[in-house]
């Protein structure tokens, strides 16, 4: 069933409009279903009613010629009928008027013979012959008010033949129309409660239950370090639109947060090349010039590495990888290239041949803050592995290996954080707790995950990923716009 809630072009229409509309839209649901439930209760309910119905009918009506029979003994019809109230007619059954010659001042004219009527006075007769005896004869009326003529037995019936008749004596019963129209009260009140209750149902389906499950699919996708989500469109009912945009409006200070954290980073990242570049041209010339000593200006070398090494880290955690295009490129190949540049240490390649769609010089940069983690934390020999990721034929997986303690699992969280450092696992210069954040944000821009694994006597992270060109709706959208 289509939504009542119509898209209405922004700013086009009033919101009182809109909630008037709406509040029409589900009237109408609920009148249409409560039409159907009606229709339905006709035929399922409304056929035993009618027998209920014309039971209680034929037992008044035959309390009513027992005591008529009865009270004829000793009154005449006349004054039965003003005693009793009863409609009584004597001799042959009353006949219609012609059409056109009905006397004047006639309350009712003349209507022809429908087959409902006749259906019902048979059901009335076939009812009234297993209450009494002898059977009745009924003959229905062709005269308003609707109903039937009840042949009542005259005490001349079954009197000796050579007993003077009496002349007959009918009753009229008024006979309720058949089910129809206006409908029964009773099914009237279920059909207009049950299309109140399904309407009701729907509007809390497709005004609050689909908004929200909406707006809990975005809050799932929203990072702070992916900005470019789109605004949730508004829906539903007042209170989901209200907390909907409040949602948007969140989005876009988050995103505006963002924009400004990464812009004043890589502005301070810049800013701070030119002073480190000076001031490494002013230590090789005073050591030149003998001022320094060979083992001041080794420290001081050290210092400035740490800080350009720091501005480096900035510079990446700002997001400059996100705007790089992805391509396919030959992964092996491309760990390979990044191992090569890893200080003398022993290094084990485990590399499986595999092509994926990835931003190469992102993923390169996460290999290599792994690779500089475990050099600088962990315990020689490395070991990086490269593999298929199973079941996905689209993902891939990347795990450095160490010979070290490692991460304890309780601190794993803390670590992936930004400016984050552990007392046990980190340490040394040049380090302010990028490294694994900047690794784990370039993992979930493949649409992976960063995890520790333990196992075969040493420490190892996992980074893995999927190509970019087979999109998993699973995922967050902005992880393959390119």
């Amino acid at each position: 069933m289509v939504n009542p809630a119509v898209a209405e072009s922004a700013g086009s229409v009033r919101p009182d409009v809109q909630v008037a509309a709406r509040a029409l839209a589900y009237g109408l649901i609920a009148l249409g279903l409560g039409a159907l439930v009606l229709a339905l209760l006709q035929l399922l309910v409304g056929r035993r009613l009618v027998e209920q119905r014309q039971q209680q009918l034929a037992a008044d009506v035959a309390a009513k010629v027992l005591l008529a029979e009865v009270a004829l003994e000793r009154f005449t019809p006349a004054a039965l009928a003003e005693i009793g109230g009863l409609r009584l007619a004597v001799g042959s059954v009353p006949e219609p008027v012609a059409s056109g010659t009905a006397p004047e001042g006639a309350p009712f004219p003349p209507r022809a013979l429908d087959h409902l009527l006749r259906r019902q006075g048979f059901d009335l007769q076939r009812l009234l012959c297993l209450r009494l005896s002898p059977c009745p004869l009924v003959r229905p009326s062709l005269q308003a008010p609707r109903g039937v003529w009840v042949r009542m037995a005259t005490p001349s019936e079954g009197a000796p033949p050579d007993a003077a008749p009496l002349e007959t004596v009918w009753l009229f019963a008024p006979l309720p129309p058949l089910p129809g129209w206006p409908p029964d009260p009773l099914l009237l009140g279920l059909a207009l409660g049950s299309g109140g209750l399904g309407a009701g149902l729907l509007y809390l389906a497709l005004e609050v239950q689909r908004p929200l499950r909406r707006l809990e699919l975005a809050l799932a996708e929203v990072r702070f370090d992916q900005p470019g989500t789109l605004p949730l469109p508004a829906g539903g009912s007042a209170a989901v639109r209200s907390l909907t945009a409040r949602f948007n409006a969140m989005v876009q200070r988050l995103e505006r947060s963002g924009r400004e954290r990464a812009t004043m980073l890589a502005g301070m990242a810049h800013d701070l090349r030119s002073p480190l570049t000076r001031l490494r041209l002013r230590l090789d010339l005073a050591a030149s010039a003998q001022i320094l000593t060979e083992a001041d200006h080794h420290r001081s070398t050290s210092d400035l590495n740490a800080l350009e090494r720091i501005t480096h880290q900035f510079l990446l955690f700002a997001g400059a990888e996100q705007s790089e295009p992805a391509v396919v490129v030959p992964l092996h190949d491309l760990l390979a290239e990044v191992a090569a540049l890893v200080a003398e240490v022993p290094l084990e390649l485990d590399l499986q041949p595999l092509e994926r769609r990835v931003r190469p010089t992102a993923l390169a940069r996460a290999v290599g803050n792994l690779l500089e983690n475990a050099l600088q934390y962990g315990t020689p020999p490395l070991r990086l592995v490269l593999r298929a990721a199973k079941p996905d034929p689209h993902g891939f997986v990347i795990e450095v290996w160490d010979r070290g303690a490692g991460i304890a699992a309780a601190a794993w969280p803390i670590a992936l954080e930004p400016f984050q450092r552990l007392d046990v696992a980190r340490g040394g210069q040049g380090h302010c707790g990028l490294g694994l954040a900047i690794a784990d944000r370039i993992a979930r821009l493949h649409g992976g995950a960063l995890r520790r694994l333990e196992g075969g006597g040493g420490f190892g992270v996992a980074l893995t990923g999927r190509s970019l060109t087979s999109p998993d709706p699973t995922l967050p959208a902005q992880a393959f716009a390119d």
